[in-house]
C-alpha cells in the first residue's frame, strides 16, 4: 500500500497522545485520586467514588456518550496522519439494529477507533440515524476515569448484558465487535490478511436472538501501520505473552514503527492509508433460542459476505489480486 504524505510533527504528537492517554489516566490521575483521600481535599475523590458506586451499571445500560468528546479536533489530526477514511457500500436503515463484525483487529485498531468512536470521518453524516457503539474489554469499565472517557466516545462493554441492552432498546443501534479479539493482534503483521473467525460464532447467536442485521466490515491498511516481532510458541517470550493475557486480558505485543526522524525506528505508526469498508447488512430472523444448525448457517453466510467484500475492494486498497483472506 503506498505511503501517504509525510505527517506533521503536530499530527504525530496528537497520535501519540491517544494511546498514551490511557496510561496517563491510569498511572497518574488514579494514584492522585488515592493520594487526595489523605489530604484536606478528600471530599473530591470520596464524592467521585460514591458516584462511581451508584453509576456502576451504566456501561452495561447504554453508556453515556458525548457528542462534544466525539467531535474533539484532536481526532481529525489522527485521521489526517494516516489518513483514515470510511467507505459505505449500502445504506443502513435506522429502523433496524445491527451487529457489526470489525476485521482485522490490528494492534491498536486505529481504523475502528477513528471511524466509529469519533466523528472525524463523518460517521453520522455517512449513516444518518445510526448510533455506533464499539465494544471493548469489560474490565476497562471498572477503572475509574477511564470508563468515563470510553463511554463519552460511545464505547461499550463487550459483555453479553451490555450488547443485549443496546440491541433491545430502540432501533438504529450499531454494535461493533472485533470478532478476532486480542488473539488476532498476534496475527497483525504487514502483508497479512489472517482472521480468527472459524470458531467465533457467539456474535451470530446474539444477532439471531435479537433479529439484528449482521454487517461485515474490513479495514484495509490496519495491519500495515506497525511491524511486530513474532515469537515461536515454544519460546519463553510467547509463554510470557500468554501469561500476560491470562492476567490482563490482552497480549503484550512487541511492535515498532517509525520515529520523528526519517529512517529511524520508534513507536509512531507508519503513515499508511487506512480504509474501513462497511459492507451490505445481512438480514437475520429473530429466534429466541437459535439451534446450532441455524447459527452455523448464518455464520457461513457471514463469512461468505466478508470474503466477497474483501475480494471486491482488495485491489483498490493495496492488496494483490491473488491475496486471499485466511480464516483460523
Amino acid at each position: 500500500m503506498p505511503h501517504s504524505k509525510q505527517p506533521s510533527h503536530f499530527q504525530s504528537l496528537m497520535l501519540l497522545q491517544w494511546p498514551l492517554s490511557y496510561l496517563a489516566i491510569f498511572w497518574i490521575l488514579q494514584p492522585l485520586f488515592i493520594y487526595l483521600l489523605f489530604t484536606s481535599l478528600w471530599p473530591l475523590p470520596a464524592l467521585y467514588f460514591a458516584w462511581l458506586f451508584l453509576d456502576w451499571k451504566t456501561p452495561e445500560q447504554g453508556g453515556r456518550r458525548s457528542a462534544w468528546v466525539r467531535n474533539w479536533c484532536v481526532w481529525t489530526h489522527i485521521r489526517d496522519y494516516f489518513p483514515i477514511t470510511i467507505l459505505k457500500t449500502k445504506d443502513l436503515s435506522p429502523e433496524h439494529n445491527y451487529l457489526m463484525g470489525v476485521h482485522p483487529h490490528g494492534l491498536l485498531t486505529f481504523g475502528a477507533f477513528c471511524n466509529f468512536c469519533t466523528e472525524a470521518t463523518g460517521f453520522s453524516k455517512t449513516f444518518p440515524g445510526i448510533t455506533p457503539h464499539l465494544a471493548t474489554l469489560s474490565w476497562f469499565f471498572k477503572i475509574p476515569l477511564v470508563r468515563e472517557y470510553l463511554m463519552a466516545k460511545g464505547v461499550c462493554s463487550v459483555s453479553q448484558p451490555a450488547i443485549d441492552y443496546l440491541l433491545s432498546h430502540g432501533t438504529g443501534n450499531l454494535v461493533g465487535i472485533v470478532v478476532g479479539g486480542v488473539g488476532e493482534a498476534l496475527q497483525s503483521v504487514p502483508n497479512t490478511t489472517t482472521l480468527i473467525l472459524q470458531k467465533r460464532k457467539g456474535f451470530v447467536r446474539t444477532a439471531l436472538r435479537h433479529g439484528a442485521h449482521l454487517v461485515p466490515t474490513f479495514t484495509f491498511g490496519e495491519t500495515e501501520v506497525y511491524d511486530q516481532v513474532l515469537f515461536h510458541k515454544d519460546s519463553r517470550m510467547y509463554t510470557f505473552q500468554s501469561c500476560f493475557r491470562r492476567i490482563f486480558g490482552f497480549y503484550f505485543c512487541v511492535f515498532y514503527g517509525k520515529s520523528f526522524w526519517p529512517g529511524s525506528t520508534g513507536l509512531l505508526p507508519y503513515s499508511q492509508p487506512i480504509v474501513t469498508v462497511v459492507g451490505e447488512p445481512l438480514p437475520l430472523p429473530q429466534v429466541e433460542n437459535p439451534s446450532q444448525e441455524m447459527v452455523d448457517k448464518y455464520h457461513a453466510l457471514y463469512i461468505d459476505a466478508l470474503h466477497k467484500l474483501f475480494d471486491q475492494h482488495k485491489t483498490h486498497y493495496g492488496c494483490s489480486e491473488t491475496q486471499n483472506l485466511v480464516f483460523l
